[in-house]
């Protein structure tokens, strides 16, 4: 599967947005979906994931009650929403495709990534 993320951009802390994943291929459904991100000098970080038909998720202890994240699997789409968004949010975020929920060895398809940045 091929994924492109989308939605980043520049927000003032306490800001949201809402990212976008559109993937390629008529496997999307069968995939557990994850949301990724890095920031300068930092090691790649799991935010979110969703099992393939939705009814499971999962959230970095960092983001919980601030990020949502949801799929149209008819659409081949996943997306994050992120509330009150903080400057340590600020990172690429990249979208990434995954048959297991233990880390991001268990995610072999990756988007490009898209930056988000927040000004305090």
């Amino acid at each position: 599967v091929q994924l492109q993320a989308s939605g980043g951009g520049l927000v003032q802390a306490g800001g949201s947005l809402r990212l976008s994943c559109a993937a390629s291929g008529r496997t999307f459904s069968r995939y557990i979906m994850g949301w990724f991100r890095q920031a300068p000098g930092k090691e790649r970080e799991f935010v979110a994931a969703i099992s393939w038909n939705g009814s499971s998720t999962r959230f970095a202890d960092s983001v919980k009650g601030r990020f949502t994240i949801s799929r149209d699997n008819a659409k081949n789409m996943m997306y994050l929403q992120m509330n009150g968004l903080e400057p340590e949010d600020a990172a690429v975020y990249y979208c990434a495709a995954g048959t297991g929920w233990g880390s991001s060895a268990d995610f072999g398809s990756w988007g490009q990534g898209t930056q988000v940045t927040v000004s305090s």
